[in-house]
């Protein structure tokens, strides 16, 4: 699939108060199709796209950790709560806590994708730019972009993992009759394409097919998805007892 319309079609799968944050890439190759791109508009319009990337992702991850603190409390006093009780007592609210992580770990999986997209988008454009014009701007501009924060995603891939390990860890396999009520409305919701479950199935598998090894795989290339992140979202997974969570 060429580039143009796969971040046409991810970004179509994000989530709606994100759609103009992605890069303008339709925009920039059409500047480059030009009869004489000058550099100093396109390189000023990368910058412009990269200062929007920088705000939308700094924002997000302070946000992110706001979440990750709130949710440890509830989780906290969830755990004190529910003691030796029968979690039965306490189902609405374990639910309502399993579902905002599941919403919180969805959003995480999704900044972490809107990362990578648009820096592989800026590699693909920059390489059209230099076969454009026979200049060497990749280069020197991917190291800048390489120090930016929104490449930087280890600190929210961080909190992905440790977010899979507490839905495990956490909560136990209810009643059948529950866990296929469950099942059932993800399902349902995946097919419908509502809610945050499909958005973020699509960005793992965009993720997926970037990262993955391949003839084209180069110095500006992604490494490869650690899939381990993911499987919580690919896959259904044996949900052990609950056990307290130190935090």
């Amino acid at each position: 699939m060429k580039f143009g319309k796969r971040i046409k079609e991810q970004i179509q799968e994000s989530l709606p108060e994100w759609r103009d944050k992605f890069l303008r890439y339709k925009e920039l190759k059409n500047l480059i199709s030009s009869p004489a791109p000058a550099e100093s508009i396109f390189v000023g319009l990368l910058n412009a796209e990269i200062e929007k990337f920088n705000a939308f992702f700094v924002e997000q991850e302070e946000d992110f950790i706001i979440h990750h603190k709130e949710l440890q409390y509830r989780i906290q006093r969830l755990v004190e709560k529910c003691g030796d009780n029968d979690d039965v007592m306490f189902r609405e609210e374990i639910g309502e806590i399993r579902k905002d992580i599941v919403n919180f770990h969805g959003e995480m999986v999704l900044l972490v994708n809107y990362s990578n997209i648009n820096y592989t988008g800026l590699t693909k454009i920059l390489k059209k730019y230099d076969k454009r014009t026979g200049g060497a701007l990749r280069s020197p501009f991917i190291q800048k972009v390489l120090r930016q924060p929104f490449f930087k995603t280890d600190l929210v891939s961080r909190l992905v993992r440790e977010w899979e390990t507490t839905m495990d860890a956490m909560f136990p396999a209810l009643t059948r009759e529950v866990e296929g009520y469950e099942r059932s409305a993800a399902v349902s919701s995946a097919a419908a394409g509502e809610g945050i479950f499909r958005n973020t199935v699509a960005a793992l598998m965009t993720m997926r097919e970037m990262r993955r090894g391949s003839s084209t795989y180069g110095a500006y290339s992604l490494p490869p998805l650690n899939l381990s992140d993911s499987d919580l979202v690919l896959r259904p997974r044996h949900v052990p007892s609950p056990i307290p969570i130190p935090y």
